[in-house]
């Protein structure tokens, strides 16, 4: 889909070669192992952003990440790893951080697009993410989607599931609508 916009696509393997979980706790345990290690984290991100950097038709003043769930996790902790990013997008991701000093080295314009009922990431960890944001004066924006939970521009996933995670057809499409707008500010 980023490709059909005209950007040039790399996607991170986090996990690493073979490394495929393949239900639930085992996708939760594996995340978890980033979660807890968010130096790892941020080494295998920029170890991938750097792979990217090199390819022939990188614009490497015009480079953003963008993340869904753990990617979103991701690329935030990228952001706050001072990655030479214009921007970076995190679609239903963790916002917490285990440091949130390191804010300061954010250089990109964060837009962070989230289900305003997402019981993955409870109130008190948006709450704490702004005040993170705001003490670091980066420039970021919040958007969160009424009647959505987590995962919910997820397509393999039910819509209007009574769970934690559902897929949502409008938050997916607004949020996507919502990425394209803020690339053309950020690239301007």
């Amino acid at each position: 889909m980023l490709a059909e916009l005209g950007y040039t696509a790399f996607v991170a393997d986090i996990y690493g070669k073979g490394v495929r979980p393949t239900t639930m706790d085992a996708c939760a345990a594996e995340a978890g192992k980033y979660q807890k290690d968010r130096p790892l984290l941020r080494k295998r991100a920029r170890a991938a952003l750097d792979r990217m950097l090199q390819l022939s038709n990188a614009d490497t003043n015009k480079v953003a990440a963008i993340g869904y769930c753990f990617g979103g996790t991701t690329v935030l902790e990228l952001a706050r790893d001072g990655a030479n990013l214009r921007s970076a997008v995190s679609f239903h991701g963790a916002l917490n951080t285990p440091n949130p000093a390191d804010a300061k080295n954010i250089k990109a314009s964060i837009l962070v697009l989230h289900g305003a009922d997402d019981p993955v990431v409870p109130d008190a960890e948006v709450l704490a993410f702004e005040k993170e944001m705001r003490d670091a004066k980066v420039d970021w924006e919040f958007v969160a989607y009424g009647n959505t939970v987590h995962s919910f521009t997820n397509w393999n996933l039910p819509e209007n599931n009574p769970g934690p995670a559902s897929y949502n057809k409008k938050a997916d499409q607004r949020s996507w609508k919502a990425m394209q707008d803020f690339f053309q500010e950020c690239f301007r």
